[in-house]
């Protein structure tokens, strides 16, 4: 049976919902889930997507805030409740949870930066030395990066200020957990949404947004023969419902253990996903509008060099017969317009040109903002929004890592739970310095591509392990049964007991097999970069960089087999201490 610990609650239920809804719902709603809908051919994309979230996401979902409900512990203490051996489940999710912390308040801090800059008017990234001024603003003035990893750069000091007010901020919201989580909760859960709607009326009425929405809403079955669609599918889903981080078992643990965790299951993945399909509409109108932007540009300088060659008259061509002139100096003189040296002008070229990261939105989106009437109020609102999406979501990360450690009792009962709180935030701190070097942004995409990938995997695999085969499927229906009234359905059965702990295989061979087949590389800035070179140089990792990538995959789920074996030979040594009576000597007897 489990072990039931008294815990503090939330509020009120949907204080709990709220939270558990800003955990899963993150930046990645926002930048990724838009990219990969983009670079899969739009609609079709979402295929996958919904078969990883019903046969893969939900059942992990429903699973881990079951558990914790019923324990009432973080994830350490469950799943050493589970089974001693398992324990190191638990401190793997501790670990990533720390490590995805660093990097994602790294992020924070970035969105502070622009954030402080968009009430200048101009905005500051309109006008730079360079013709791509958005990109020499993110580039240059705020990570002011080296052109390689091994060139680190020295501390850039407005980003470590910027990076020590997000973990300020944090801690503020933080400090006396989950009483105070719920409060914050209510303004970075609901503010972003209602963000996002002013953008969608307002991106709905861009010029070519339309185009923008076509592209994103049509489908190109062809791709789903690319087994990688599946892939990036699956792990989408995966990680955007922040499933093996712990945050959400710890989350659970405050609920009263009479609520029904399979309705929160639902209601949570499902948001979640229309969360990201609600913000891809206007991300996708506002690319439309800016690829109809760079489209007319090329066009226009196309229309300036023919009407300069062939001596037109000055508004003979437009943009609206600029195809047919090009046809017809094309039949009469093919010669001179081959000698111009035309730009290449595609509406669907623009249109797949997005970036994905970091870049759609301290590039793509600041380079959209400053062409809106009122730039100012928008790029604030764009910043407090990704701001309060990334802050609800630090909340589980930091959860994740200190519900667990209390529970342990590793903590002296004479350190107040405040004093704590703000040791880890402060060591979180130090070691996050990293990400504000001229080589900050080199690490911060080491630490997103190999802690948030493969750890997680396999601590969701043997989650799932542990619940259907080590404590037992049976078992564990009948808590739910008690906890909700009602036994789990036939579609819970199947996904715990086969489906999602052969997807999770799938996923995970997948994986390592396409990443065995390519040497890792990386975009770095080209500091010669002038408007007739690339912006960036595609480089491969130096031997000692890509030893840290392997490093901080293996880091996390070394736990569980250490673990393990710590546990397994801690009764070994017990078994063979233990000396049956019968076979003890007089004298022992006597003692």
């Amino acid at each position: 049976t489990f072990k039931i610990t008294q815990r503090p609650k939330g509020d009120n239920k949907i204080q709990y919902l709220l939270t558990c809804i800003g955990f899963a719902v993150g930046l990645g709603n926002v930048w990724r889930f838009p990219y990969l809908c983009q670079t899969y051919g739009g609609g079709a994309f979402l295929i996958p997507y919904v078969i990883a979230l019903v046969f893969e996401g939900l059942p992990l979902l429903h699973m881990e805030l079951a558990i914790g409900q019923r324990l009432r512990m973080g994830s350490v203490g469950v799943w050493s409740s589970i089974s001693p051996y398992q324990g190191g489940v638990g401190v793997a999710s501790m670990l990533v949870s720390f490590l995805v912390g660093l990097f994602y308040n790294m992020i924070l801090a970035w969105i502070l930066w622009y954030f402080f800059h968009s009430f200048q008017s101009p905005l500051p990234w309109r006008d730079c030395p360079i013709n791509i001024s958005v990109n020499y603003f993110w580039y240059r003035e705020t990570l002011n990066i080296t052109p390689n990893t091994e060139t680190s750069g020295s501390l850039q000091w407005w980003l470590v200020l910027c990076l020590a007010s997000a973990w300020c901020i944090v801690y503020i919201c933080f400090i006396r957990g989950i009483e105070t989580v719920g409060k914050a909760i209510y303004a970075t859960a609901t503010f972003p949404y209602l963000v996002l709607t002013i953008f969608l009326i307002t991106a709905l009425t861009l010029p070519g947004a339309s185009d923008g929405l076509i592209y994103l809403f049509t489908p190109n079955v062809k791709t789903l023969k690319n087994p990688k669609v599946w892939l990036d599918a699956a792990t989408q889903i995966f990680f955007s419902l922040s499933l093996a981080f712990g945050g959400l078992i710890a989350f659970s643990s405050y609920n009263p253990q009479k609520n029904n965790c399979e309705r929160d299951a639902l209601i949570v993945g499902c948001v979640n996903s229309f969360t990201s399909i609600y913000a891809s509409i206007p991300i996708f109108a506002i690319l439309g509008f800016k690829a109809n932007e760079n489209n007319n540009n090329c066009q226009n300088w196309n229309i300036l060099t023919l009407t300069n060659a062939f001596n037109i008259g000055v508004g003979n061509i437009t943009l609206e017969n600029y195809g047919e002139w090009l046809n017809y100096l094309n039949k009469t003189d093919p010669s001179e317009v081959e000698s111009l040296n035309l730009k290449a002008c595609n509406l669907q070229t623009f249109l797949e040109e997005s970036a994905s990261g970091t870049g759609l939105a301290f590039i793509l989106f600041t380079e959209a903002v400053i062409e809106m009437p009122a730039s100012q109020v928008w790029a604030v609102l764009f910043f407090v929004t990704l701001f309060c999406l990334g802050l609800s979501s630090m909340f589980g990360n930091l959860e994740g890592v200190l519900t667990p450690l209390l529970d342990l009792h590793i903590v002296p009962p004479w350190i107040p739970k405040e004093a704590f709180t703000g040791l880890i935030c402060l060591i979180s701190f130090a070691v996050a310095l990293i990400f504000t070097l001229g080589s900050g942004n080199y690490w911060l995409e080491i630490f997103n591509s190999y802690v948030g990938s493969v750890p997680l995997l396999i601590i969701a695999f043997f989650e799932i392990i542990a619940v259907a085969y080590v404590y037992g499927i049976n078992r564990f229906n009948d808590d739910i049964e008690w906890m909700t009234g009602r036994r789990p359905n036939i579609y819970w059965q199947a996904t715990w007991r086969f489906i999602s702990p052969f997807m999770l295989l799938v996923v995970f061979v997948a994986y390592v097999v396409i990443e065995a087949e390519k040497q890792p590389t990386y975009n770095a800035w080209n500091p010669d970069y002038v408007s007739s070179l690339p912006l960036a140089d595609v480089l491969h990792y130096p031997e000692w960089v890509f030893a840290i990538c392997v490093l901080l995959s293996i880091l996390p789920v070394v736990a569980i087999p250490l673990v393990a074996f710590y546990k397994f030979m801690y009764f070994f040594n017990l078994n063979a201490s233990f000396v049956p009576e019968t076979e003890m000597q007089p004298d022992q007897i006597n003692a």
